[in-house]
């Protein structure tokens, strides 16, 4: 089906942003909120987007969302999960950081702890500890994947088998509603799940639109981590799962920053 111009704008916008909402829509192209709902919902029905409350955004596949466009969803909700998974990491400790835009709101949330020993595949997280003299940062060995900044594959998962680390702060690309975790890029999950396996105690970082997305590779399940954060209540099956397996759910909001536990 041939798309008006305005949808073609529509859908340029979304592979630019990866989301968009209704209002914002209908003030940039000056019409209603109810003409933008009915462009989406054609897109929609064209498989070209997917709805969810309050607009829409790329469907989920098999490829994920470019990295300036996820570094662009959630950004708020992105920082506060941060800023609240920083929290939980007390000073003079170590911990693992995989790749994801979420785990780098926790690497600059964590700039102000001292005594850390950081260990990570995320070249952003590299960049934005550099320079901080009381974080150690330990970079894992592979190849680098120039997209995102992410080092992937065999060598980065036998680098991290010498490791024992206290804490792991993972993101992951979709969480389903049987509490599974799951990312594109199986070199990618290999890294993370040897991430999870190295660590005493794991945070999951993730903000509410991950229930909404899918992805193909599984990294493991809700019960492996030991602290979930993110910035809404999770669905009440995903409550009961975490429930059963003694995973705390630490939902961020803006309220005032607690110093790091532990240690001077």
């Amino acid at each position: 089906m041939a798309l008006l111009p305005r949808q073609a704008d529509i859908l340029a916008l979304a592979r630019d942003a990866g989301r968009l909402d209704v209002d914002s829509l209908a003030a940039r192209f000056s019409v209603t909120p109810q003409t933008i709902r009915k462009d989406l919902n054609e897109l929609c029905d064209q498989g070209l987007l997917q709805r969810y409350h309050g607009g829409a955004m790329l469907p989920s596949g098999v490829v994920n969302l470019a990295y300036e466009s996820r570094r662009q969803l959630a950004t708020d909700a992105k920082r506060r999960i941060g800023q609240r998974a920083a929290e939980l990491i007390p000073n003079n400790c170590s911990l693992l950081i995989n790749i994801g835009t979420t785990t780098e709101q926790v690497a600059l949330a964590l700039r102000s702890h001292r005594g850390l020993m950081v260990i990570t595949n995320n070249m952003h997280v590299v960049n934005i500890l550099r320079g901080y003299e009381e974080i150690e940062v330990i970079v894992a060995g592979g190849v680098l994947r120039h997209a995102d900044g992410g080092i992937v594959g065999a060598p980065a998962v036998e680098f991290l088998r010498q490791f024992k680390v206290d804490y792991a702060i993972i993101g992951t690309s979709a969480i389903d509603e049987e509490g599974g975790l799951l990312d594109y890029d199986y070199r990618e999950v290999e890294v993370s799940r040897k991430i999870v396996e190295t660590a005493r105690r794991v945070v999951l970082v993730a903000d509410s639109l991950k229930y909404e997305r899918s992805a193909p590779v599984r990294i493991g399940h809700l019960s492996d981590v030991d602290h979930f954060v993110t910035d809404t209540q999770p669905p009440e099956r995903l409550q009961r799962i975490c429930q059963e397996h003694q995973v705390t759910i630490e939902v961020a909001n803006d309220g005032p920053h607690l110093a790091p536990a532990g240690g001077e």
